[in-house]
């Protein structure tokens, strides 16, 4: 199962590389959110593999995720891959250099069942495919204003 969504940020390409791979931010995020998180790796390099041990609550029950960072390669985008709770996922960054300060962000997540119970989530997930997909543009174009307006408040 797929989804992807594609968001235009008036912000140079190196700017909003700098924002999604600002991860403090983005782990204060998850834990306000509660998530809890636990990150192995240096913040310094993280294109030696950072990863994180990720635990949250989805449809009642407690999930366990591991996210290990695939691909790092500024200012282009990165990859993410996560496996736990019977589905692997991949989550792909790539950013586009539109004009000197206009970058498209494209995002693109794939979940695949590794166990009957990972088979069934998914299967239920495609059953509301229509509402998530909506709901991950949504939250990818919001995820875009904010950091398009933190970006311009800072320049």
């Amino acid at each position: 199962m797929e989804f992807h969504s594609k968001e235009d940020i008036e912000a140079p390409i190196d700017h909003v590389f700098a924002a999604i791979s600002d991860f403090e931010l983005l782990e204060r995020s998850a834990l306000r959110r509660g998530i809890e998180l636990q990150r192995t790796g240096d913040l310094a390099q993280p294109e030696n593999g950072l990863v994180w041990d990720l635990t949250f609550n989805f449809r009642g029950k407690s999930r366990d995720i591991k996210l290990t960072m695939a691909s790092f390669t500024p200012p282009s985008g990165l990859v993410l891959n996560g496996s736990g709770s019977g589905i692997d996922g991949r989550t792909e960054v790539e950013l586009l250099a539109l004009s000197p300060h206009r970058t498209r962000m494209s995002v693109r997540l794939a979940l695949s069942p590794t166990t009957l119970t990972g088979r069934l989530m998914v299967q239920s997930l495609k059953l509301a495919r229509s509402n998530l997909n909506r709901r991950f543009k949504l939250r990818l174009a919001e995820y875009a204003r904010i950091t398009e307006e933190r970006l311009n408040r800072t320049a």
